[in-house]
């Protein structure tokens, strides 16, 4: 039996990458950021998201990939955890394509560039691989500040 999911798509450095859309909140364009002393690397800053206090992680960072050229903004990929929203930075936005859970593999021992521990795998398109995140594993670095943390900024 076929089970098909559509998977919200993004590229990061080249790389294309997908999330199921059941865990994505909203895309938007790039925010004004307030920066958040002392935090992790991969937390760039919190955006208010229409009053909502936003966590975003740079997925450049979090797969150890070199900064964005300085004139390029960020894209916003919201999406939901159990701390709330949390916006994980990208370089462009895709399109939300369907996949079949059956055709879902084990990243190739050859991709290289990708910090593999977030990957749930990847699919085999006809011109490109996509890269399933694992959106737990992309958002575990902001386990470390709490929303009273995130409040007070």
């Amino acid at each position: 039996m076929k089970v098909k999911k559509q998977l919200c798509t993004f590229y990061v450095n080249g790389f294309y990458f997908g999330v199921d859309v059941l865990r994505v909140q909203e895309v938007i364009k790039y925010q004004k950021m307030t920066p958040v002393p002392v935090s992790p690397a991969v937390v760039k800053g919190l955006i208010n998201l229409r009053g909502q206090i936003v966590i975003a992680v740079d997925m450049r960072e979090k797969m150890g990939m070199p900064p964005r050229e300085n004139q390029q903004l960020p894209m916003n990929v919201v999406v939901h955890s159990d701390e709330g929203a949390i916006s994980l930075l990208v370089d462009k936005i895709g399109d939300v394509i369907e996949v079949d859970d059956k055709d879902l593999e084990a990243p190739p021992d050859s991709l290289n560039g990708v910090n593999r521990d977030l990957l749930l795998g990847v699919y085999k398109l006809p011109k490109t691989l996509l890269l399933s995140i694992n959106v737990d594993e992309a958002i575990n670095i902001c386990q470390v500040m709490s929303k009273d943390e995130m409040q007070s900024y």
